[in-house]
């Protein structure tokens, strides 16, 4: 069945995290597969070098709304958003509008163009539902939940979950729709570039300089063990400040030498800092999926991360560690990492690897996602046994 999907997303910025990239991706996956794809995103007129959007392959047909000033930026230019996505749909006639994350005017878009055209709505809450996000500018959320995102939610024909965890924060909030788990795929490059000369070994921080990421955590228990002969790096934009902040407990806990910050890195530089590791670590305190996990896994190293992440499966398939986004955990395990022999941590980058490819690469993402479309457009048919 052909099918044609649209893709709402308020932005594809670099320094907006994961979502950023994985959306294009999957647009990428779909165009594969025979969908007609298009993706509907806002996209500032003079970027910065790390504020450059991230776009599809030219299969897939981008409609940009621009962003001229600071005030259509924080509104992500809700009016522009509207009549560019409304023609869009006018246009194509598409048979699903696929809406990304929460909170955000651009959602509210999404949901009232879909009514008014009466178009099924898929929606992927990206992580922005977690026990986590809920809390974090907590009252703020509270009345956006009650003036117009549980409206949002409860008009989606189907979700979109990249983790089973995020099933059990959708039915938390009172959601009964039908839901899909269908994760993000990563990259697998065929050959990693060569890694950047390093001094002993290296663990690596990949990911937005966020409170969320839990980095206070892991400079205490890098503090607590100094592992010898090792260096921490931490790689990635600042978001309000947090990297000054961390340079200053480093300093604080004399770990000049020991922890280096680097900036942002492009799409390229990043498969050179995962050559030049040796071990990867998310300290995180809540993520939908974690695509810079499966990164490392590809990259062949292994990694260490929390139960805030959907990564459970490093510890069944034996290439990293998963622990309690707690201090004294986070020693325990990098302790056992920065100690093991450079031949077992190999061994277990290896099997990570191999779980990538044989889990999530985007081949086998976009022949999922399709199927939810089909599913949820037909309707009445055996429902796939990913959709819960």
């Amino acid at each position: 069945m052909p099918c044609t999907v649209v893709h709402v997303l308020a932005s594809t910025r670099a320094d907006h995290g994961g979502t950023s990239r994985s959306v294009p991706a999957l647009c990428e996956a779909l165009d594969a597969e025979g969908v007609e794809v298009h993706l509907v995103t806002a996209a500032p007129t003079d970027p910065a070098p790390d504020q450059e959007p991230i776009l599809p392959d030219d299969g897939v047909q981008v409609h940009r709304i621009e962003e001229k000033t600071h005030l259509q930026r924080t509104l992500r230019s809700p009016l522009g958003f509207y009549r560019r996505l409304w023609s869009v749909v006018e246009d194509v006639q598409p048979d699903v509008i696929h809406d990304h994350g929460a909170w955000l005017p651009s959602n509210v878009v999404a949901a009232w163009v879909a009514r008014r055209a009466d178009v099924p709505l898929v929606v992927a809450s990206r992580g922005m539902v977690t026990a986590w996000s809920l809390s974090h500018q907590a009252r703020k959320k509270q009345v956006a939940w009650h003036l117009y995102q549980k409206h949002v939610f409860r008009q989606a024909s189907l979700f979109h979950a990249t983790a089973p965890a995020e099933v059990d924060d959708l039915r938390a909030l009172g959601m009964t729709q039908p839901i899909a788990v269908v994760p993000n795929g990563v990259e697998i490059p065929d050959t990693l570039p060569n890694g950047q000369a390093t001094d002993g070994k290296r663990a690596l921080f990949l990911s937005r300089v966020h409170p969320k990421k839990g980095l206070p955590m892991l400079l205490d228990a890098w503090a607590d063990l100094r592992p010898q002969g090792w260096t921490l790096e931490l790689v990635g934009p600042s978001e309000n400040g947090h990297r000054a902040e961390l340079e200053e407990q480093a300093e604080t806990l004399g770990l000049d030498g020991d922890v280096v910050f680097s900036g942002p890195v492009d799409d390229a530089g990043k498969w050179h800092k995962y050559a030049a590791a040796d071990l990867f670590i998310l300290p995180t305190y809540s993520e939908n999926f974690g695509i810079v996990v499966a990164e490392s896994l590809a990259a062949g190293v292994p990694a260490l991360t929390t139960t805030g992440t959907p990564w459970e499966e490093l510890e069944e398939y034996e290439c990293g560690w998963w622990v309690e986004p707690e201090t004294k955990a986070i020693i325990e395990v990098l302790q056992d990492a920065t100690e093991m022999s450079e031949d077992k941590r190999s061994e277990m980058g290896a099997r990570g690897r191999q779980l990538v490819e044989d889990k999530y690469a985007w081949e086998e993402v976009g022949q999922r996602m399709r199927m939810v479309y089909q599913w949820t457009v037909r309707g009445g048919e055996e429902r796939p046994d990913f959709i819960a």
